[in-house]
């Protein structure tokens, strides 16, 4: 049995780009030169008049960290392909402008929490061919919805993103995995 090459998510192709950036090519000769980025003017910083400070009693706490993104374990995602996994929710966000589908998946998955639900389907599209941006890519929303997930507002919510199988959408679609809802206290 041949094994195919899976496709790197979103997030371990930005990881690639910074380690990429930031390593020393063992053969400097053979490198690949990448064009210095212009430099951008600063701004002009003017000081302001200082004042007095006065005692502060006690510092305000920090507001607690919120939790890390994990990427869903590659068992669960071939469960979820096999259908040995269940889909909890579906949300398809196409044809929707940014607003509103930002607006929409927030209250999605708010809800998807509330239920209890462990793993949703967020069908983003795959953006018509003849609709591209300023850097030649299209599907806005297929680029917005990971930003978006990996917000510090929805961290709260979501555990981690992936890929959708191309049973369920393929690049048009990704797994989110829901955190439980933690219960008030007495």
């Amino acid at each position: 049995m041949t094994r195919r090459k899976r496709g790197l998510s979103m997030e371990e192709r930005t990881l690639w780009e910074t380690v990429a950036r930031t390593v020393d090519p063992l053969r400097p000769a053979d490198a690949v030169a990448e064009p210095e980025p212009e430099p951008v003017p600063l701004p002009v910083v003017v000081e302001a008049p200082k004042v007095p400070s006065l005692p502060v009693k006690g510092k305000r706490p920090e507001p607690p960290a919120r939790p890390p993104l994990h990427p869903i374990e590659r068992r669960t995602l071939s469960r979820v392909a096999r259908g040995t996994v269940g889909i909890d929710g579906r949300i398809d966000l196409h044809g929707l402008t940014q607003d509103d589908a930002h607006r929409t998946l927030r209250g999605f998955l708010i809800q998807a929490q509330a239920r209890g639900a462990k793993l949703v389907l967020v069908i983003t599209g795959k953006g018509r061919p003849e609709t591209r941006d300023e850097i030649g890519e299209r599907g806005i929303l297929r680029r917005r919805v990971p930003q978006w997930l990996a917000e510090p507002a929805l961290r709260t919510i979501v555990i981690g993103f992936e890929e959708a199988h191309r049973t369920h959408g393929g690049g048009g679609a990704l797994y989110v995995r829901i955190r439980k809802r933690r219960e008030a206290g007495p």
